[in-house]
């Protein structure tokens, strides 16, 4: 350490006096703080929705796939509490912010609850303060967009208070990897602030990686998803591909995937969802426009899987054709999942929102069965969908829709019953035939 400001926050580390503040209590800063409060720091999350405030204060996390008893652990441990009154933020030694960073309709950064969260810690700010942003985002956006509002107010990053970034790395409900065992990726202004941010996730977490500067802790987190959505973009293709072909793209997988080096599974689906993938590729490609450089790669990634939910929809409308000459206009659809991913209650940025829109575009009646999610919640993009509820899945239900369009595959749905009593059945998922089911009125794609 450099300096005695350093030097003292180091020790409040090492001897778990160091108060950690969250802002952002969901599917990311949710599991940080139960990480953070078992490694016997004192944790006060901060969150704007007084429901999430008053909830978690009586141990209820209100997500599914996150149990409520280290909640309540911590609770009664005195190591976690709940607030919406940000003029707290002067309490924290360390403030971690992990808020949304969505797109806008023009596919570009939308960094608002970023800069509501940097203004509230700017207006509190006190010398010795670590402050670390977990949000996803374009590479620069620690230095150029958050030092600047923090230095306001006189004082100044790597002299008074410590400026780190660190991209979260949550897969909701994930059974083997969490918050503890998944290594982080830490990049500071100045070799205090890595330091310290280094230091702090060392007590609890598995490991942390050490980068050059928050600029490159950004373009980490970016490359990881970017890898992810290309190739999904490529396997996609080739399903459309293999389809046209008569050819199985599952079964091409699965064969393939037995080569031990130089091949790595990615499987297709409906379309892209969940916070990262389907939103932070556009995030370099519109920083990347600054320095006249284009991202045609990624871009067309982005075509293509955006482009899934009509494919799809393509797809059973031929399939309805084929099997009961009818189109899709007033048709009877039941959408089997609206989670972004199996096992969980996550619907960010489902695909399985814009089926139900494109449906219904076309004259059909869109249901949905989701064992995770009884109601559809308010979003921005498909705010007329918000109160629909789960219809139940049973074989008297299932022989009054013209088609079951299986979006996401979770667990425990009995795809046996759905292959037996569905009329007809769209799968982008491959669940029927790993469920072993009767694959005659099964349509892949």
């Amino acid at each position: 350490m450099t300096s005695p400001l350093a030097s003292d926050f180091l020790a409040r580390i090492e001897n778990r006096q160091a108060v950690i503040g969250i802002i952002g209590l969901g599917y990311v800063g949710l599991p940080l703080a139960i990480a953070i409060g078992r490694a016997n720091f004192r944790v006060v999350g901060f969150d704007i929705d007084s429901r999430r405030v008053e909830a978690l204060n009586r141990g209820d996390g209100l997500i599914k796939h996150i149990p409520n008893q280290p909640i309540a652990d911590a609770i009664a441990a005195g190591r976690f509490e709940a607030t919406a009154d940000f003029t707290r933020l002067s309490e924290p030694d360390a403030i971690l912010i992990c808020v949304p960073t969505p797109l806008t309709r023009q596919r570009e950064p939308d960094m608002s609850f970023v800069l509501k969260s940097t203004a509230s810690v700017a207006a509190t700010l006190r010398r010795g303060q670590l402050v670390i942003l977990e949000s996803s985002t374009w590479p620069g956006t620690t230095e150029e967009l958050m030092k600047p509002m923090l230095e306001g107010g006189g004082l100044r990053s790597g002299e008074d208070f410590f400026l780190a970034f660190s991209p979260e790395r949550e897969d909701p409900g994930n059974p083997v990897y969490g918050t503890q065992n998944i290594p982080k990726v830490v990049g500071g202004d100045g070799a205090d602030a890595l330091a310290l941010a280094a230091r702090l996730y060392d007590a609890f977490v598995s490991q942390t990686v050490p980068v050059s500067s928050p600029a490159a802790a950004e373009a980490v987190k970016l490359t990881e998803n970017i890898f992810r959505s290309v190739n999904i973009a490529l396997v996609n293709e080739l399903k459309v591909i293999f389809e046209a072909m008569g050819i199985d793209v599952w079964e091409i997988i699965d064969a393939a995937k037995t080569k031990p080096f130089g091949y790595m599974p990615f499987y297709p689906g409906p379309g892209l969802g969940g916070h990262c993938i389907p939103i932070d590729p556009f995030y370099l490609t519109w920083k990347a426009r600054e320095f006249d450089v284009t991202t045609r790669f990624i871009e067309l990634a982005g075509q293509i899987n955006t482009a899934m939910p009509r494919y799809v929809v393509d797809r059973l409308a031929e399939a309805l054709d084929r099997r009961f000459r009818r189109g899709l206009n007033g048709a009877r659809i039941l959408i089997l999942g609206v989670a972004y991913k199996k096992n969980v209650d996550d619907t960010r940025e489902s695909a399985s929102f814009k089926l139900i829109e494109i449906l219904e575009e076309r004259g059909a009646v869109a249901d949905f069965h989701d064992p995770h999610v009884a109601v559809i919640p308010a979003t921005r993009e498909h705010a007329a969908l918000a109160g629909r509820r789960s219809v139940s899945l049973t074989g008297e239900n299932l022989v009054g829709y013209d088609a079951v369009l299986i979006a996401t595959d979770h667990d425990g749905l009995d795809y046996a019953m759905v292959a037996r009593d569905a009329r007809l059945i769209l799968d982008t998922r491959n669940a029927c035939a790993k469920a072993g089911a009767d694959m005659t009125k099964v349509v892949k794609a």
